[in-house]
């Protein structure tokens, strides 16, 4: 329920400014926090100091990861695939292109990931995604940040991937909407929280096969009526926790380019390397 405080409106934590308008939920998204306690929360740390997010060993500063936990996280360094952003063995220049990115060119132009999807990273993910922790977004969206620089300097508009109505109901809220929060609040973009809407139900994406995914989710999203003139033109950062095999990502950036966008990136948390065996 967004929390009234002034000219501005609260919802999951993300600040929103009226004054940029309502359309398609584009709004100058100032910062990720939550408004109210705050003299409690600093009373709190003091009497129960902050904990890993992995492991819950106390951490002598700012809640984050302990070294132990961070040091087992796989982050994504270059040399990467210009496209795909994935992982390459050698480094083939800065424009150099996996086999896959050649065989298969995607619609949007760049993917960026901050880490692959290992036992951390899924458990970070599964605590934002499932267990309402939302207190990982900033920290995961900081990664990310760092990870896709480029991509989010380069955007005029972040979009988060969206969840059906009925998936959002159950869960309250959209993780990737709050990833694209804060982003735009540690880059000072805009974000259009609400311009991609999933107008089908699909079953869930998990244990599909790439082939499945990609017929789930194909012509399941479409850009809001309402959102079609913010999206026109501009540069768009698309926004997800995890790329598996970017059925989802593909489907949104085709839905995009409908609607005119200049161009589509994406930026997740992690990615799935082709040989992990792990669930998402």
């Amino acid at each position: 329920m967004p929390v009234a405080n002034g000219e501005t409106t609260w919802a999951n934590g993300i600040r929103e400014d009226p004054r940029l308008g309502a359309a398609g939920g584009l709004y100058k998204v100032t910062r990720l926090r939550f408004p109210r306690f705050r003299p409690l929360k600093v009373l709190l740390d003091l009497a129960l100091p902050p904990v890993c997010f992995v492991c819950d060993l106390p951490l002598g500063g700012a809640a984050g990861l302990c070294m132990r936990c961070w040091a087992k996280l796989s982050w994504i360094e270059k040399p990467y695939c210009a496209r795909l952003g994935t992982p390459l063995a050698y480094d083939l220049g800065e424009d150099g292109l996996s086999a896959q990115a050649i065989a298969d060119p995607p619609p949007f132009d760049r993917a960026r990931a901050a880490c692959l999807h290992d036992d951390i990273s899924r458990e970070l993910v599964h605590g934002l995604k499932y267990r309402d922790r939302l207190e990982l977004g900033p920290a995961m969206a900081g990664w990310m940040a760092r990870a896709g620089a480029d991509l989010v300097s380069q955007a005029d508009l972040i979009v988060p991937v969206p969840l059906h109505r009925a998936r959002l109901w159950s869960r309250r809220f959209n993780q990737a909407a709050v990833l694209a929060g804060a982003i735009a609040a540690r880059a000072d973009k805009q974000a259009a929280l609400a311009a991609l809407v999933r107008i089908r139900a699909t079953p869930r994406q998990v244990g599909l096969a790439r082939d499945d995914r990609q017929k789930n989710v194909r012509g399941a999203f479409a850009v809001a009526g309402e959102a079609r003139s913010a999206i026109e033109g501009r540069r768009i950062l698309l926004v997800d926790d995890v790329y598996t095999t970017g059925a989802t990502v593909k489907a949104c950036t085709r839905a995009l380019l409908r609607a005119r966008a200049a161009s589509v990136d994406v930026l997740t948390f992690a990615r799935v390397a082709s040989s992990s065996g792990l669930p998402i």
